[in-house]
């Protein structure tokens, strides 16, 4: 997944191919490691949003994703309306594997589809949330109605995701070509058809956007606890928690000391980043330092190049 890494390519070992593919299917859904959505990578007949030069097909091309998306769920909880549409709406304690694959589905086409699945990703993403409605009480006690397509909800999710990529990818000590701003600038591209037109476009103006929401948003209630702890402890096997917790700690250890104090989390070493970045590597090797879906969007733009 990573797209440079010193480690050899171990993909085709066949002792490393089962592990892989049992990866894939946690991520994704597919038990042969690779969902029947990633084929669209190889359709269409433009490069998408983005493509191999972008900062975002370096930085959502990169192990350090894995860190990054604990790290977003983790920083999405800490908004009362984040929290209630997750509590209330999604199936996160039933079916937290299928979450996550619905995730991972829309990061990738997103990251590195054709425009047209882009924008029917976003259509179904959009029917989704207009079904995601209530109320919270907010920071300043009172009840406030949410709707997930409201456009304050989709700044937060949408810093709250850039953020915590971008941050995870930097901590782990993985190095830009293009640049952070780069990324930020580029990623708010992909807010757009879910209905958010103001989108931060560099690192100054999401660290601006994050701290709106630090002084005004965020805050922890009743639910806030029991949330997180499904998150750092969801209802994998014994050996697979094993990884998963050190990533954890890894991407708690990302986080800003106000965020870890709101969540009620203890603060975490710079150690478990070390540690992640070993283990991060070694999946690298045995997933391929690409993804299935990105080898079919190379296929697909060297076609359009030629």
């Amino acid at each position: 997944m990573a797209t440079i890494c010193p480690v050899p390519d171990l993909s085709n070992f066949p002792l490393t191919k089962p592990l892989a593919n049992r990866f894939r299917e946690v991520v994704s859904g597919s038990k042969d490691g690779t969902p029947k959505w990633a084929y669209q990578m190889l359709e269409g007949d433009d490069e998408g949003y983005f493509g191999p030069e972008s900062a975002v097909w370096e930085v959502h091309g990169c192990v350090s994703t894995i860190v990054g998306g604990i790290r977003a769920l983790l920083l999405q909880a800490a908004h009362p309306a984040a929290l209630a549409g997750v509590a209330e709406h999604s199936r996160y304690q039933a079916d937290p594997l299928g979450r996550l694959a619905g995730t991972t589905k829309w990061l990738t086409i997103t990251s590195f589809g054709a425009t047209e699945f882009i924008e029917k990703e976003a259509r179904r993403v959009n029917e989704m949330h207009g079904r995601v409605t209530g109320t919270y009480i907010g920071k300043d006690g009172q009840v406030h109605d949410y709707a997930a397509k409201a456009s304050e909800y989709l700044l937060w999710v949408h810093c709250a995701f850039t953020d915590a990529f971008l941050k995870t990818y930097v901590d782990l000590n993985y190095k830009f070509k293009t640049s952070a701003d780069q990324y930020v600038m580029e990623w708010a591209k992909s807010a757009a058809p879910l209905g958010l037109k103001d989108a931060p476009k560099s690192v100054a103006e999401l660290e601006e956007k994050l701290d709106y929401f630090r002084n005004h948003a965020l805050t922890a209630n009743a639910t806030t606890k029991d949330v997180v702890k499904f998150i750092l402890k969801p209802p994998f096997s014994k050996l697979g928690l094993i990884p998963f917790t050190i990533f954890a700690n890894a991407a708690v250890a990302t986080l800003d000391p106000r965020e870890v104090a709101l969540l009620g989390l203890k603060k975490r070493g710079k150690v478990w980043l070390r540690i992640s970045k070993v283990i991060l590597e070694f999946l690298s090797a045995i997933l391929g330092h690409e993804s299935p879906s990105q080898k079919f969007a190379r296929q697909r733009i060297a076609r359009l190049r030629k």
